[in-house]
Order: C-alpha cells, then sequence, then structure tokens
C-alpha cells in the first residue's frame, strides 16, 4: 500500500489505539504526528493502516466531546470559586483582577493554534511562541524578560524509547531539552510561585522535569496526553486565590489525561483581588467566557 505525507492513519502493532498523521516519509519509515495526543512516533509502514473518513471524522467528534466536557467541568470549578470569593467581598464595593500572563511555548505549531483558542475561551491572556524543542532552552530567556509572565508552558512532543537500563534523560527524544529550557527559565525566576511552570508532553521523563523547576510535568507512568491538558492546569492556577494552595488532586483531575500523565507539586493560586473599581457596575466581571 502506498502512503503519502498528511494521510492519517493508525498503527498495527499498537492496535491502532492513536491516530496519526503521517509527517515524514524516507525508505518504508514514517514518521508520525499526534492528533490529539502530543506525541511523535517512528513506523515502518507495513505496520499502518489508512483512517477512512467515517473513522476520522467519529474520532474527531469523540475528541471534540472530550474538550467540551473538560471545559464544563473547569466551568463547574470556576463558579464555585467566584461564589466563594463573592462571600468575602462587600456587594456595594467594586473589585478588579490583575490579570494573569500566560507565556506558552510550543514546538507544535497546530497544537499551539489550538491552546490559544482554549486559553481565550477561558479567559486567559496567553501569548504563543512556536519553537522547536531543541532551540527552546537557547530563547527561553529573551520571552521571559519580553512578556514577564506568572504562567509558563513548556511542551510539544516527546517519546519514551523503550531501552534496557534505568531510565534517563537519553532514552527520551526532548525531555532534556524541556529540562534544560526549565532551568533556564529558574535563573531568571527560581520562585515556583513568581513564576508557575508547566513542561513535558507525551511520555515525558517527569521527574527531571520536576527536579530541573517545574510545578507540574508529564508524565509520571510515561503515557500519552492530550495537548490541552497544559491549558487547564494553568487555568485553574490562574483562577484559584493567592491565599489559597491549587489542590493538586482536583486539579490533575480535571484534565483530560489523569493522574497517570500529569504530577506535580503543591502552588499557590495567582488570582489577585484589588479594589476600588472605578465603574457603574457593582462588579467587575472575571473575563470568563458565560456563553
Amino acid at each position: 500500500m502506498q502512503f503519502q505525507i498528511g494521510e492519517y492513519v493508525t498503527r498495527k502493532s499498537y492496535q491502532h489505539d492513536v491516530l496519526f498523521q503521517i509527517v515524514d516519509l524516507k525508505q518504508g519509515n514514517a514518521t508520525l504526528q499526534g492528533i490529539q495526543l502530543r506525541l511523535i512516533a517512528d513506523a515502518p509502514v507495513e505496520d499502518l493502516e489508512k483512517v477512512e473518513e467515517r473513522t476520522l471524522e467519529k474520532k474527531r467528534q469523540d475528541d471534540r466531546e472530550r474538550i467540551e466536557h473538560s471545559f464544563q467541568l473547569f466551568r463547574e470549578e470556576y463558579q464555585v470559586m467566584k461564589q466563594k470569593q463573592n462571600r468575602e467581598l462587600r456587594d456595594d464595593v467594586a473589585y478588579f483582577q490583575l490579570p494573569i500572563r500566560v507565556l506558552h511555548i510550543d514546538g507544535d505549531e497546530m497544537y499551539l493554534k489550538k491552546c490559544l483558542q482554549v486559553y481565550k475561551r477561558l479567559g486567559l491572556q496567553a501569548e504563543g511562541v512556536h519553537i522547536e524543542e531543541s532551540q527552546m532552552p537557547y530563547e527561553i530567556a529573551e520571552h521571559i524578560k519580553r512578556i514577564r509572565p506568572n504562567c509558563l508552558v513548556v511542551t510539544g512532543h516527546d517519546a519514551f524509547k523503550l531501552k534496557k537500563g534505568e531510565p534517563s534523560q537519553g532514552y527520551y527524544r526532548n525531555s532534556h531539552y524541556f529540562a534544560e529550557t526549565i532551568r533556564r527559565a529558574r535563573d531568571l525566576v527560581p520562585d515556583l510561585d513568581d513564576l508557575v511552570i508547566f513542561a513535558g508532553a507525551c511520555q515525558s521523563y517527569f521527574e527531571l522535569l520536576i527536579q530541573a523547576g517545574a510545578n507540574f510535568a508529564s508524565a509520571p507512568e510515561r503515557v500519552n496526553i492530550h495537548a490541552l491538558d497544559p491549558v487547564y492546569i494553568m487555568a485553574k492556577v490562574a483562577y484559584t486565590s493567592c491565599f489559597e494552595k491549587v489542590c493538586i488532586y482536583e486539579m490533575i483531575r480535571g484534565t483530560l489525561t489523569g493522574l497517570k500523565g500529569i504530577g506535580g507539586l503543591e502552588t499557590k493560586g495567582l488570582q489577585r483581588i484589588g479594589l476600588p473599581y472605578r465603574t457603574k457596575d457593582s462588579v467587575r466581571k472575571v473575563n470568563m467566557n458565560d456563553k
């Protein structure tokens, strides 16, 4: 069977578990990029099977439903946090919120665009920069100094290479690039609560990324993570009061991957309330999309 770059396929040897797009073909081998999952893989073409349009659309619809379900769960949590906040403030005094700035560095331009759309839907100010994973350590300082973010996402593609022996950064496609990027970011902002960092992609070296200085990282059990998981992590941090710690379990439970794919450290929320807010409205609405 003939294959072409851009076609959608699954792998027979993995029981067709992940939907991929072919991004390169060389000498009977294909480089594959996950469509819903942040995964890059190599496979011989004889292991590939083309995905019919009907099956492709069903997988896309299933993914849209998962994303919408996760978004609705976040909205419910957000409403609870908002009600608690309103109980602690006087009704006759208007308040404002200090905007949270998110810097999202991504090795995949397609996933970056998807993430930026969801940040906007969640009411967060986010700037995205597409950088190849190998170049991230060399460019991160420039963007941190320029944007001065409260939250940093360092992600893209990764993969765990099965070899004998103890796991180390040498067995991972891009984890060591992510780790070095985190270290250079921490040289500029050492405090874990001043700059909240999520790092990693599918099957990333979780322990290495946490040791490098990430608050949250993937993947504790070297599983695949969903492309939008970092967005929901940062949204929960952004909308949690600076007087409270983010509940790690509740936050990770709300992701599309769960505890097998995401882990992290106790971290303070970033939301800061100020007053008075000079407006005719009694209370300023948060930038959340309430539609």
